[in-house]
């Protein structure tokens, strides 16, 4: 059946289902920067960073462990890195709080924005990698394939990546999330519950699918993919005000990621320097794994191009499916919105930094 023709959302709505998502509310923003409206000269760049900020492009940044000086390349504008985010989606309330210049997003998060208000630009895109999603079950479990998830119960947090994944999964068989015994949990219950034995398979991403197949001593089930695109987007008034700022920014992050992908071990080496991995030996061998296997989320940033005709394709399915399942109270037209004419002088810009 074809999908419903977009209609004009109700704000309020979508809000509250974003804040269903993550426990989005206002005290996501209350640890962030000084909340100002910044459309007069530049005088800092706020660059979020999402989780415990240790181990992506933003720690080489921040950090200055490679030879890149973001200020510098800003003509001299000071970086501040507000923390204290558990993912992207919480970050585009901070936007709109007029606290936050640049963050990643996941495509979830740019969904929720569009559909909610929140004055993005999206600056450029990349698919997250095919295997960055697995299904763990225990050791010799019956469950083998998709078919074999019917009727079991099966753990994973709603509208996320994982989400989208396990649609797409159970379609190969036939089977929707209708045919599962649902259980949708935060990662950390997630894994409680698996290491438990109260769900017969958990859905996750890395480095969390790894780490817990090693502590678990679990299986993967074959032929999980994700379909999901990574954004780094910009509040519009540092995308319109400073365009040539914001691109080369985006540039910087690219570079940042090229310096992991180069030489992982030095990467963990200092990410470990800086307590990234506090005492866990484990999981500073997963993350090294999983930098030279390019399965992480930031793995793609390496990269990234001005938002594609895939990435906007992709984000639109996956804007349908979420619709679909009751995530979404309205349908997003994502396509109309990314490819709005008045992207077009930046994405130039963006391509011209990035060629580079």
């Amino acid at each position: 059946m074809s999908s419903p023709p977009p209609r004009t959302l109700n704000r309020r709505g979508f809000v509250a289902a974003g804040a269903g998502l993550l426990g989005l509310s206002a005290l996501a923003v209350a640890g962030c920067a000084t909340a100002e409206p910044d459309d007069g000269p530049l005088r800092r760049v706020r660059y979020a960073l999402i989780g415990d900020g240790r181990a992506e492009p933003g720690t080489v940044l921040r950090n200055k462990l490679s030879d890149i000086d973001p200020a510098a390349e800003l003509g001299g504008i000071p970086l501040e890195w507000p923390t204290g985010f558990p993912a992207s989606l919480p970050v585009m309330e901070a936007i709109k709080a007029h606290s936050v210049d640049f963050t990643f997003a996941t495509a979830t998060a740019v969904i929720y924005a569009i559909g909610g208000g929140v004055p993005i630009v999206p600056l450029v895109a990349y698919p997250l990698p095919a295997n960055e999603v697995d299904i763990l079950v225990p050791q010799g479990s019956p469950i083998k394939s998709a078919a074999d998830l019917k009727g079991r119960r099966v753990a994973d947090q709603r509208g996320t990546t994982g989400t989208y994944s396990l649609i797409k999964y159970l379609d190969t068989a036939g089977l929707s999330i209708d045919d599962v015994d649902y259980a949708n949990l935060t990662a950390a219950d997630a894994e409680a519950a698996f290491a438990q034995g109260k769900v017969d398979a958990w859905i996750t991403w890395q480095p969390s699918a790894e780490l817990a197949r090693r502590k678990h001593n679990a299986a993967t089930l074959p032929g999980v993919r994700t379909y999901d695109y990574a954004f780094f987007v910009a509040s519009e008034s540092f995308a319109n005000n400073h365009p040539q700022q914001a691109a080369t920014l985006v540039r910087t992050v690219r570079d940042a990621q090229r310096w992991i992908d180069d030489d992982p071990q030095r990467a963990v080496d200092a990410f470990t320097r800086l307590g990234g991995f506090g005492d866990s030996a484990l999981e500073a061998q997963v993350y090294r794994d999983l930098i030279e296997s390019r399965r992480l989320s930031y793995s793609g940033a390496g990269s990234f191009t001005s938002v594609s005709a895939d990435a906007i394709a992709g984000t639109q399915d996956l804007a349908d499916n979420f619709h679909r399942l009751g995530v979404y109270p309205e349908r997003v037209d994502v396509t109309t919105w990314l490819q709005d004419s008045r992207f077009d002088e930046i994405n130039k810009i963006i391509d011209q930094e990035l060629s580079k």
